[in-house]
C-alpha cells in the first residue's frame, strides 16, 4: 500500500468522524418545537437579581396555564402574541408591589441562545423563538428556561415526564436524546461546533 493511498484513507476516516460530530442531526426539530424564556435583571445587584426572580414567578404564573394547552410551538407563539399585555402588566405589578419604578418590557421574537444546561437536560446553542423580560436598563444576569414545553417549573420533574412532554410536541426519542445526552462526547463536540458557527454566522 503506497504512502499517499494511506494517507488519503486516513483523511477520509477523519472526515467521516467529524461529519458525525457536525450539527446536522436534528439541531433544528429542537429549535423549530421548543419556546425559550429569557429573563433579564436591571444588574447584578442582590436586590435587582431578587426583582427577577419575583417577575419571573409572575410571569410564568401566567404563561404556564396558557401554553399548558398548546400541542405546537407555532400555537404557543399565537397564544404568548395576544397575551404580551397581560404579561407585561403582571410584571409590572409585583415591581411596583415591592416599591420599584423599573420599567419592564416584554418581547416575543427570535434570540441567539449559548448552550444552556438545566435539571435534566441541555439545549443547543442556536437560535430560538424566545420570550424576553427586560428589566429597567437589562444589564444583569439573566434567567433562562424553556418555557414551552412547559418545563420551567419542572426543577424535580422526571426525566421520563419531560421526554413525554416534548414527545406530544413533535420530537421523536432520537430528537429527544439531543438535549439529554450531552454528556456523550459526540454531542459536546456537536453544541460546541453550534456555538464556534454561531460566532462566525450570527
Amino acid at each position: 500500500m503506497s504512502t499517499r493511498f494511506s494517507v488519503a484513507i486516513v483523511i477520509s476516516l477523519v472526515i467521516l468522524m467529524a461529519l458525525s460530530f457536525l450539527p446536522v442531526h436534528g439541531e433544528q426539530e429542537v429549535y423549530d418545537t421548543v419556546v425559550r424564556l429569557h429573563v433579564l435583571a436591571n444588574s447584578d445587584s442582590e436586590e435587582d437579581q431578587a426583582l427577577k426572580l419575583k417577575v419571573r414567578d409572575a410571569v410564568l404564573e401566567v404563561t404556564s396555564p396558557l401554553v399548558a394547552g398548546c400541542a405546537t410551538q407555532a400555537e404557543a407563539v399565537e397564544v404568548l402574541n395576544t397575551h404580551l399585555a397581560d404579561l407585561e402588566a403582571a410584571a409590572k405589578k409585583v415591581i411596583e408591589a415591592t416599591g420599584r419604578s423599573d420599567t419592564v418590557t416584554v418581547l416575543l421574537g427570535e434570540e441567539d441562545y449559548p448552550t444552556r444546561t438545566y435539571e435534566s437536560c441541555a439545549f443547543p446553542a442556536g437560535r430560538y423563538v424566545s420570550l424576553r423580560v427586560c428589566i429597567g436598563a437589562a444589564e444583569g444576569q439573566n434567567w433562562w428556561c424553556c418555557l414551552f414545553p412547559p418545563l420551567c417549573l419542572s426543577a424535580a420533574t422526571a426525566k421520563e415526564d419531560n421526554e413525554d412532554a416534548f414527545i406530544q410536541v413533535g420530537l421523536t426519542k432520537d430528537q429527544y436524546g439531543i438535549i439529554t445526552e450531552t454528556g456523550k462526547t459526540k454531542y459536546k463536540v456537536r453544541f460546541k461546533v453550534l456555538e464556534v458557527l454561531e460566532d462566525w454566522f450570527g
